[in-house]
């Protein structure tokens, strides 16, 4: 008889396992898992996803340092990827890529008729947007294949890059670190640190598109958004700074409380695509933007160190992009890019926050995107 007890009790035990499999939401610890997915004049392109023990998962590939997939859990429980982005690598490379998830560098957003001056020296550079230079140039960071190095934990990926003196017009060789974090309170930071041999500028930041439907609403339009900013920068036609710092209150741009992103878009020539000057005093990691979609209950906050955010509502989306997501049709307004920064064109308005970067300085800029559940 105790032959028998004992194996119903191994029963017993095996089917409480299973479902114990069965219910998990997570795993017990982090990982790090990898794989190939293409080749670029003879570099292989690694894909890595980082898995947290809530089960939250983003994946990153060394190709522009890319967010491919960034999977958070509804109101329900149910795991969505909120970014968008390619079923492929092909789709990352065609043309007309708008910069799906990648590291911006070596200056993120525009630079006025691509050119600067330091030290009674200009330097000229591609000009790609509509005569100005945006996200770096032809060949920005976006384009080049990062060193990637898993880190001890299981929780970080270290990306390294050197961007050396004359490329895309841009002085000095540049030594760049980005560091992706998966934390265990669903929140993915970003850390950079920059160091040149020579007087440069620089801004970096990521391009991540965000829609946190995860694929349901076509439109981020019904999503509401705050900014903690009582001022922001407005532009020309093409996009570039006037050079003054005007106040939102009672305009299209007043996101101090939350709002619908539809509300006021049509008074917007074009959509959203500005930058927005945080409220705060100095570099500290502090609250920026809080992103919410009601019906799924996914919430996203937006921390930062740096003194800008640029909100861009995915206006020259035009549903025409190949190999995306399930065949998606990314049409205007599909998802949204929160771009913590430095304001564009600084290296030419000497009231903003200098960009500029000398020999043996260090810059430092750390972001969190945060995900809740509501």
């Amino acid at each position: 008889m105790k032959k028998y007890t004992s194996f119903f009790l191994l029963v017993i035990v095996a089917i409480a396992c299973n479902n114990n499999t069965a219910t998990k939401t997570g795993t017990s610890s982090f990982s790090i898992t990898e794989k190939k997915i293409g080749i670029i004049d003879s570099s292989v392109i690694t894909e890595y996803t980082i898995t947290n023990p809530d089960g939250m998962k983003v994946s990153i590939m060394n190709y522009g340092g890319t967010v491919t997939q960034l999977f958070t859990k509804d109101k329900e429980g149910v795991f969505g990827d909120v970014i968008l982005g390619y079923d492929s690598l092909t789709g990352f490379l065609q043309k007309g890529n708008p910069y799906f998830g990648c590291l911006v560098g070596r200056y993120a957003n525009r630079i006025a008729n691509g050119n600067f001056t330091i030290d009674g020296k200009t330097y000229q550079l591609a000009k790609n947007d509509n005569g100005q230079s945006l996200h770096g140039g032809i060949k920005g960071f976006d384009k080049v294949v990062w060193n990637v190095e898993k880190q001890q934990g299981d929780s970080s990926l270290k990306l390294t890059y050197l961007s050396k003196d004359g490329e895309e017009g841009y002085p000095g060789n540049v030594s760049i670190s980005v560091v992706y974090t998966l934390r265990s309170d669903n929140a993915l930071a970003i850390s950079y640190e920059a160091t040149t041999d020579k007087t440069t500028p620089i801004n970096l930041t990521n391009h991540c598109y965000f829609n946190l439907s995860a694929g349901k609403d076509s439109t981020i339009l019904n999503h509401s958004l705050q900014l903690l900013a009582d001022a922001y920068t407005p532009v020309n036609d093409v996009l570039i700074p006037l050079g003054t710092i005007d106040a939102v209150k009672n305009t299209p741009m007043d996101f101090t409380a939350p709002k619908l992103i539809g509300k006021d878009i049509a008074a917007v020539k074009g959509g959203y695509d500005h930058n927005w000057v945080l409220n705060k005093k100095d570099s500290s990691l502090t609250l920026a933007a809080t992103l919410e979609h009601t019906a799924s209950g996914r919430v996203m906050e937006v921390y930062t160190t740096e003194p800008g955010i640029q909100f861009y509502s995915g206006n020259f989306l035009d549903g025409t992009l190949q190999n995306t997501k399930k065949g998606a049709k990314y049409v205007k307004h599909a998802a949204l890019c929160l771009e913590t920064q430095h304001f564009p064109n600084s290296p030419n308005q000497p009231n903003f926050p200098s960009t500029i970067l000398k020999s043996g300085a260090v810059y430092t800029h750390t972001s969190v995107y945060k995900f809740l559940v509501q």
